[in-house]
């Protein structure tokens, strides 16, 4: 996500997170009115040739937020996403410069990074120059979820072409010992979130943060402390949509 593309009139963009190896769910989050999804290939079912598919099933018109979230940056996996249409790449667990450097190399072209030209979905990016139009689509963006990238921030967001930060909260809180969850209000994981909001915005990126519940992504965007949120993911709904279904089921009320 583009520094630029955060304007206030503008609502900020919610992405539900896919851990399902799904065509149909990726073209329903669509249709369901999100504005976006991050495609899970660090955690849950979905690989390679899974997430292509679902990122081909996107329409053209509303895939300015498709995502995928790589397991490990991998130049090669990151060209195969890239090519299939993907507009952005977060990398987990980013701690060093060096990490962050070596996710821009392999999302954008060259002078910015190394990403090789090759077939790929027709008329991928609109523009002139192609390679220019290209890293201007392209979002490189890095995950925080430790204690120990929320310590090397500065020097992290300093990496040229770096487009995005997003947190991971539940990694990051279990990093101070705490419940693995999403939520914070208060505590450590809340002082890193806007610790690294102020730090992502004065280095000219944006800033997004995985989000369990609508009230709690709400509160998160009225205070003005992100740009984007990821809001859920599938599974997870999945699965608390059974419960409630077979618990309203065998209720004797």
């Amino acid at each position: 996500m583009k520094a630029a593309a955060a304007q206030a009139s503008v609502p900020a963009p919610a992405l539900l997170h896919q851990a399902l190896a799904s065509q149909a769910a990726a073209e329903f989050v669509m249709a369901s009115g999100y504005d976006g999804t991050i495609i899970d290939l660090q955690h849950g079912e979905v690989g390679l040739e899974d997430a292509c598919r679902m990122l081909r099933a996107i329409p053209r018109d509303r895939n300015a937020y498709a995502y995928a979230r790589v397991g490990s940056i991998d130049a090669a996996t990151i060209l195969r996403l890239l090519d299939s249409g993907a507009r952005g790449i977060v990398a987990p667990t980013v701690e060093t410069a060096a990490q962050a450097s070596a996710l821009v190399t392999a999302v954008k072209y060259p002078p910015l990074g190394g990403r090789s030209l090759g077939p790929s979905r027709p008329a991928l990016y609109d523009g002139e120059p192609y390679t220019d139009a290209g890293n201007h689509a392209v979002s490189a963006i890095i995950q925080i979820e430790t204690r120990a990238g929320v310590e090397n921030a500065e020097a992290i967001f300093a990496t040229p072409g770096l487009d995005s930060v997003y947190l991971g909260p539940a990694d990051l809180a279990v990093s101070h010992g705490l419940p693995g969850r999403g939520d914070w209000a208060d505590g450590p994981v809340r002082d890193a979130l806007v610790e690294l909001s102020y730090l992502a915005r004065g280095a000219g990126l944006t800033f997004g943060s995985y989000c369990a519940s609508p009230a709690y992504a709400k509160a998160l965007i009225e205070d003005g402390l992100v740009d984007y949120v990821g809001l859920g993911i599938d599974l997870v709904f999945l699965n608390r949509m059974a419960q409630d279904a077979i618990t309203a089921l065998r209720s004797e009320s």
